[in-house]
């Protein structure tokens, strides 16, 4: 645990150094749990954001875009429920003074429990080999058993609690476990309350409720409010689906592991309308499409898993997330909901519009069932710069940290070294940078050594190189370097844009 904390605090450490991640407002000390994204952080997220358009709207005829505005008539979240029911359970440790989420606090103590159980699947898998069965060794063995139990028994009392909001029994629960502050080692708790999320504001110079505003704290709602302006000017039919990308707000009381829960962050969502009966079909269609999606960028396969949900919203008959193991254990990352027809008809009865699908085929009007995706682009980033940083022992004392981004997804992806300020090999140089930089984010360099330099772009992940030297001034070859396995070789300049093409493609990854 202590190895992995150190892994998190270098990996927020190079995210500063190397301008990706920044402190908001750091002159002034800082705004707690709000981070702005630097020269490398902001390209990284681009080109996240660019690979989740591209996979969901551009690979998909039957979905389009949209983009809502952040305000909306707070009627909308009256009608989402969000006003009444969005909440979390906070308690509040005695003596340390500090707050968490209830849920939070038994979810981290029944994933100790779960480590056990996987340390010990580990120790079997090695000692049987080949031979290991490990759905049988999870079903046999006492200990994996036992503990499968307790986590059983701790998920069904919690479920309860949260379905009952039964909150009395929900602080019992953390007493009984034995849970203790995190900070203090103190098991003195208050009582678990309820916490609204939504930040509010107020419009123009109306005072009172009558100008009361919201930061939405979600971006679906600007997908349901205009389902009949996309409906009517996309011509689609159901099946179909609406895609967003955009910021959202929660009033964070918890706000903690750098950029993974922050108040203000961005959302990659897609709100599928389906046919009343069918989105059960969908359901498991878009988790195992999602899943296959993070899949495809080769981050790990054994870094996710699915978990579902305990209780599911107050909208939806169907949820779970795909999560990631952080630094900090596995953790929500994207989530895949049935939302049924709730939203829609939410709106529909408050607004007096009708919110409804004529189907052709069946020759009748409805109101379609949601399938939805939710990703956290922050979530995504902080996934992605997690599994990519690595700290390589070169042998001979010599040591490099390197980010083996995809190169999709990389910020920078060729860099163009003259090998020399002189000799004409910086106009050299030049002329390449000035033939890539229009289909590919380059980087021209020549400061310090040629070994420094190859260091620093391993640092913010770039995967190629290209080093003009003197050679290059008599054969018009380049030397192109590949940053995981520092190989190089040598190309004609006239290949070089082709190359570097199609080393970046987006075809290497979408599918």
């Amino acid at each position: 645990m202590a190895q992995q904390d150190d892994l998190f605090k270098n990996i927020v450490s190079h995210a500063k150094e190397y301008g990706f991640v920044f402190q908001s407002s750091e002159i002034y000390d800082g705004l707690g749990a709000v981070y702005d994204y630097g020269p490398n952080g902001s390209e990284l997220k681009n080109n996240i954001k660019t690979y989740w358009w591209k996979a969901m709207v551009q690979m998909h005829e039957n979905i389009v875009g949209l983009d809502s505005a952040i305000f909306m008539d707070p009627q909308v979240w009256k009608a989402s429920g969000h006003v009444d029911a969005f909440n979390d359970p906070l308690i509040d440790n005695k003596d340390s003074k500090k707050r968490y989420r209830a849920d939070v606090l038994v979810e981290d103590h029944i994933e100790k429990i779960n480590q056990k159980i996987l340390k010990d699947v580990s120790k079997a898998a090695k000692r049987f080999g080949e031979d290991f069965n490990e759905e049988e060794f999870r079903s046999t063995h006492p200990n994996v058993t036992r503990r499968q139990e307790e986590i059983n028994s701790i998920e069904a009392r919690m479920k309860a609690a949260l379905e009952n909001e039964d909150l009395v029994d929900f602080k019992a629960l953390i007493e009984d476990l034995g849970i203790a502050c995190p900070v203090s080692g103190s098991k003195n708790w208050t009582d678990v309350r309820q916490f609204n999320l939504m930040f509010n504001t107020q419009l123009g110079n109306i005072a009172g409720e009558e100008g009361k505003l919201y930061l939405r704290p979600e971006t679906a709602q600007g997908i349901f409010v205009n389902f009949l302006n996309v409906l009517n000017t996309s011509r689609q039919r159901i099946p179909f689906g609406i895609a967003q990308i955009g910021k959202a707000f929660r009033n964070e009381i918890v706000a903690r592991q750098f950029i993974f829960r922050m108040r203000e962050f961005e959302q990659m969502e897609m709100q599928f309308f389906v046919r009343p009966g069918e989105q059960e079909k969908w359901y498991t269609y878009w988790k195992e499409a999602r899943l296959k999606w993070h899949k495809s960028l080769s981050l790990g396969d054994e870094n996710y898993r699915f978990h579902d949900h305990l209780k599911p919203a107050h909208y939806a008959d169907n949820a779970l997330d795909i999560e990631f193991k952080f630094p900090f254990g596995f953790k929500e990352l994207e989530g895949v909901h049935s939302r049924t027809d709730f939203d829609l008809t939410q709106h529909q009865e408050l607004s007096g519009k009708k919110l409804q699908y004529f189907d052709p085929e069946l020759q009748e009007s409805y109101v379609p069932y949601v399938v939805e995706t939710s990703i956290g682009l922050d979530r995504m980033f902080l996934a992605t710069l997690s599994s990519c940083y690595k700290n390589e022992d070169l042998g001979e004392g010599n040591s490099r940290v390197v980010l083996a981004l995809p190169p999709v997804l990389a910020p920078v992806k060729v860099a163009i070294f003259p090998l020399t300020k002189k000799d004409g090999l910086p106009d050299k140089a030049r002329e390449i940078f000035n033939q890539l930089r229009l289909d590919l984010n380059c980087q021209y360099e020549e400061k310090d050594n040629i070994g420094k330099r190859y260091r620093r772009q391993d640092a913010i992940g770039t995967p190629y190189c290209i080093t003009v030297d003197h050679q290059t001034l008599e054969d018009n070859t380049v030397t192109i370097r590949e940053r995981d396995s520092m190989e190089q070789e040598r190309i004609s300049i006239d290949q070089v844009r082709q190359v570097a093409l199609e080393k970046c493609s987006w075809g290497k990854v979408l599918q």
